[in-house]
């Protein structure tokens, strides 16, 4: 899967290590990045979050920043 390659080194983190990313971090200095459903984002998202439905995801890295650290929910 050529997706996974963009996303190494990849860490693993908890909601509350998370929390405190976007806490610290404005928006322009990361990605939020939701690969839910259409439904599912409507329903709720973070504040700020780019949808790209993972199986979206391979035909769509080229809209993310990859100098930025990204945040994948």
């Amino acid at each position: 899967m050529r997706w996974k390659q963009f996303f190494t080194p990849v860490t693993s983190i908890d909601t509350t290590q998370a929390r405190s990313m976007v806490d610290e971090k404005p928006g322009q200095e990361m990605t939020i990045l939701d690969v839910r459903q259409p439904n599912e984002y409507e329903a709720g998202h973070l504040p700020g979050a780019k949808l790209i439905p993972l199986p979206d995801l391979g035909d769509r890295l080229a809209e993310i920043d990859q100098h930025k650290p990204t945040l994948i929910y």
